[in-house]
């Protein structure tokens, strides 16, 4: 049975006091289902069956909250009880209704404190009493702070519904209307930009820039969404913040639509944070809901998308125009040598890969990789680098003058950031605090200081340290996998295993390290969590950009450590023949291939990349969200109705409940970030990142239109100037990006050893004898005893010297396997490239930030016109009061003279003086 209303309910926005009787009895009737008064038209009562409208068919709803209810352990005859009993207890509650709402409010409140037991002759209590069961402390504690929370919205000037007969067992509903007087005072209170009655042409330009700008358009206009544009595109509404004092410069006309659902659902919530519930602890609704006292919090959508009966709505203009994958092509309605190695006549021996299973093997078998290798190590690399270093950049100011646009077409020029609420959670651990002084007699306004978060602060160290320290121990065992797996390979007696080991090991090791970066993404976002949690910020602002920066550290760390060991460390740790480095006494440290780390890189690079985007970034999105509104409806115990009670159709806020929460955008925003981490960091070695980077968003696109759109409850609506700490990381990844892709170049390809040997080596200027030139000589009997290979008659004959890439010398120079003086050759090329690229790259990014300002010329244009026009538009304001306050000083003085001049005939003659000072009126 639906709950009573509560008398207190707070009128409408209309202030008239005739009206206000007949509103209040038809909220509180039609509250309680009772159409008593009059019958809804079949507009307002199709409205009210899709639950965006309260009974009456006639206030919408802005917001809902969802609270779990006693299971109720009687029949249908029980409940009919109930309901003749609840009538009878409201009919003779409406016929002792007090003059003023406010006192029956307190009247009901104070008879609650005093006697909580005589609320058992209230109807919600009457079905409790019958049902013959009591709520148990913390139940009835939770009732008394939902009504006392929901006492405080109405005071703040909100109407509330209730709806406990839901189609859903055990959830209640209530409904929030926030009518219009309260829409204007939040809008007022928030600052919001609306557009005023003034309307203006924009000047569009002329010549051939006019002409070149339509034939654009024409040829863009297919891939435009079909969006239809309620003003035309020339004509623009000045716009100006909200005030009650100046109404009359808005478009009031409607009303009901000045407001749109996404602005009333964000006040609404705006009032909801602000609202505390004084029953032991201050909170809000954030406490309310982790405490358990409300079970949800959420606006609705504004419709249907699947049914064709379906009235149009915002959603549903989503469903079809963004989350809907025929058309990727559109825009979002906001608002794509010949090689040496490889030579018949190179036959040089190589040394082992590995020690005693492993033999002798030729050069020439690694003709493949090498090939596979040359296409990305080629001197076309660096320039690539660097065009995505200036594409990165002209990227970043690029966002920076979309942002201007949507700023100023979204109303939000000269919007900043006020100071937010105080979290729940950190004004009890201030309350705690306060009670604690409060008992040492110090009488002080408390606040959490460093001193208060220190155990935090070093909490957060270390696990952070710790969590790092896990990433690099994980890498440490995929090492020790790739050495033991690659050894074991080689013992096989398969001769496809023995010749296919390195890529085996290479495919093998960089899946794995894909599972463990999946897995240890959800572990590192708990923790990150946890840990802002621990830290207690003041307000959400602060604990998002707490959370945000943990997390990218911890995911950036397990995302691009195994990647960062590939590109510099492999290979650089192994020692020489005769002298290799080990772990463990028994595991020798991996080398590269003879053509390199760039092709594992590259291996470990792709498989990453894109198993993320295709398990993480689209299987688990929309996945999950389907997984758990499955979970959330089994639970809601559902299955247990009758047949034909399934086949009712749920209404908005009732099928809205089976959706998953909107968690926040932080999520969605990491994923960019760590693809732009890919797209930019390591493109050098990864040319094909940025085309797989397009393909993916191209999907991911209408993929999570399609999440927010069908499996996500509506977001509230909130402000923003810009994307705030994310275009700082942005920035700073670009920046590394440079760093990373001139040490890549360098020290990971053989860019800088091929054009050191080509101008100061190579004899004729070419890049014949290359190959030889990078090998060193090492004599077999050099080798460790229990080192050298088991089969040394593996090709056929016995080897005296094998080769091995480095720089050191032959084992006939008085120096014997020293460092050869072409290394610190390369050495100083290599450094040397690192700062010259980096340099170069850093200025010609700052020469495009330079050129390409922030603020578009056409919006700077419109900025400034707009300001002009405002200000004619209050002095002409200020002139027609000027002009109406004369005009009566005027008709005041004229009067007061006709006046005068009357009653100077009816005069005694003594009165001379004041016949005077008539005429000279």
């Amino acid at each position: 049975m639906t709950e009573e209303a509560e008398p207190g309910l707070k009128l409408s926005s209309k202030c008239e006091s005739e009206q206000q009787a007949p509103h209040f009895l038809q909220d509180v009737i039609f509250h309680g289902k009772f159409r008593l008064l009059k019958a809804l038209t079949p507009e307002e009562n199709t409205r009210c069956q899709h639950g965006l409208f309260f009974q009456d068919g006639q206030r919408h709803v802005d917001y809902i909250l969802t609270y779990t209810l006693k299971k109720p352990g009687g029949g249908r005859s029980c409940r009919q009880s109930v309901h003749r009993l609840t009538e009878n207890a409201f009919t003779r509650s409406l016929r002792h209704w007090p003059q003023s709402q406010g006192e029956h409010v307190q009247v009901h409140q104070a008879q609650r404190r005093r006697d909580p037991s005589s609320l058992q002759s209230s109807g919600a209590d009457v079905e409790m009493g019958c049902l013959g069961e009591t709520l148990n402390g913390q139940e009835d504690q939770k009732s008394f702070m939902r009504e006392e929370f929901e006492g405080k919205l109405r005071e703040m000037g909100l109407e509330l519904e209730k709806d406990e007969e839901a189609k859903i067992p055990g959830v209640g509903f209530v409904k929030i209307h926030a009518p219009w007087t309260v829409l204007c005072r939040e809008a007022e209170l928030m600052k919001l930009k609306m557009p005023t009655k003034k309307v203006y042409e924009v000047k569009q330009s002329n010549g051939v820039v006019k002409k070149i700008s339509s034939l654009v358009s024409k040829v863009l206009e297919p891939l435009h969404p079909h969006v239809e544009e309620r003003t035309s595109k020339n004509i623009k509404h000045l716009s100006h913040t909200f005030s009650r004092e100046k109404q009359h410069l808005f478009d009031l006309s409607d009303k009901d639509n000045f407001f749109d659902s996404k602005t009333r659902s964000s006040m609404v919530f705006e009032i909801l944070k602000r609202t505390k519930c004084k029953a032991k602890y201050n909170m809000g609704i954030t406490s309310l809901l982790g405490r358990g006292v409300y079970s949800a919090a959420y606006p609705l959508h504004d419709g249907d998308i699947n049914e064709e009966s379906a009235e149009p709505n915002d959603r549903k203009l989503l469903y079809e125009e963004w989350a809907n994958y025929s058309v990727f092509y559109k825009y979002q309605p906001i608002g794509l040598v010949r090689m040496e190695i490889c030579h018949p006549k190179t036959n040089i021996t190589m040394c082992p890969l590995c020690d005693r299973v492993c033999s002798y093997w030729k050069l020439s078998t690694s003709c493949g990789t090498a090939r596979a290798s040359h296409l990305f190590d080629n001197p076309a690399t660096v320039f690539f680098s660097v065009f995505m270093a200036l594409w990165a950049a002209m990227f970043m100011e690029h966002w920076k003058r979309r942002q201007m646009r949507l700023n100023y077409e979204w109303d939000l020029t000269g919007f900043e950031d006020e100071e937010d609420h105080p979290r729940a959670e950190y004004e009890f651990r201030v309350m705690q605090k306060s009670l604690k002084k409060e008992q040492k007699k110090q009488q002080k306004m408390e606040k959490l200081t460093c001193q208060d978060r220190l155990p935090a602060y070093m909490t957060n160290i270390v696990m952070m340290l710790l969590m790092i320290g896990v990433t690099f121990a994980i890498v440490f065992g995929v090492i020790l996998y790739r050495i033991s797996t690659k050894a074991a390979l080689h013992m096989s007696s398969n001769p496809m295993t023995r010749n296919h080991v390195q890529l085996t090991v290479k495919t093998t090791a960089a899946i794995i390290n894909l599972v463990v970066i999946l897995i240890l993404d959800e572990v590192y976002g708990a923790v990150a969590r946890w840990l802002t949690v621990l830290e207690v910020p003041k307000t959400d602002k602060s604990f998002e950009e707490r959370l945000i920066f943990k997390t990218f550290i911890l995911k950036f760390v397990n995302a691009f450590t195994p990647i960062i060991y590939i590109a510099f460390f492999r290979g650089r740790l192994v020692g020489r023949p005769g002298r290799y480095l080990y772990v463990f006494e028994s595991y020798r440290m991996e080398e590269c291939a003879h053509g390199g780390c760039l092709m594992e890189l590259c291996i470990q690079l792709s498989i990453t990349m894109l198993g993320k985007q295709l398990i993480q970034n689209n299987l688990f999105e929309i996945g999950v969200p389907k997984l758990k509104k499955l979970i959330r409806y089994i639970r809601s115990e559902h299955g247990t109705f009758q047949e034909e009670e399934r086949q009712k159709k749920f209404q908005r806020y009732e099928a809205d409940h089976f959706l998953e929460p909107f968690a926040g955008l932080t999520p969605e925003y990491m994923e960019m970030i760590i693809q732009f981490g890919f797209v930019t960091l390591f493109v050098a070695s990864f040319p094909l990142a940025p085309l797989f980077a397009l393909l993916n968003n191209i999907i991911e696109i209408r993929l999570d239109a399609k999440k927010f759109v069908t499996e996500l409850r509506r977001p509230v609506a909130a402000r923003a100037k810009d994307i705030g700490i994310w275009y700082n990381i942005l920035r700073g990844v670009a920046k590394v990006a440079v760093i990373i892709n001139a040490f890549v170049i360098s020290f990971t390809s053989d860019f800088i050893p091929r054009m050191v040997y080509q101008y100061m080596y190579s004899p004729d200027g070419s890049m014949h004898g290359f190959v030889n030139h990078t090998l060193s000589y090492f004599n077999v009997s050099h080798f460790e005893d229990g080192k050298g290979t088991m089969d040394p008659l593996h090709l056929g004959y016995p080897v005296e010297v094998c080769r091995y890439k480095d720089y050191r010398e032959p084992p006939w120079s008085p120096t014997a396997y020293e460092i050869s003086k072409e290394f610190w050759a390369v050495l100083a090329v290599r450094l040397a490239f690192v700062i010259v690229f980096q340099n170069v790259v850093m200025l010609m990014n700052d020469i495009v930030d330079w050129l390409i300002p922030d603020i578009p010329k056409d919006i700077s244009l419109q900025i400034h016109k707009e300001k002009i026009l405002l200000v004619d538009l209050f002095m002409k304001e200020e002139q027609g009061k000027i002009n109406l306050l004369e005009r009566r000083v005027s008709s005041a003085i004229n009067e007061n003279c006709s006046r005068s001049n009357s009653n100077r005939t009816m005069a005694h003659p003594r009165s001379t003086q004041k016949i005077n000072s008539s005429k000279k009126c």
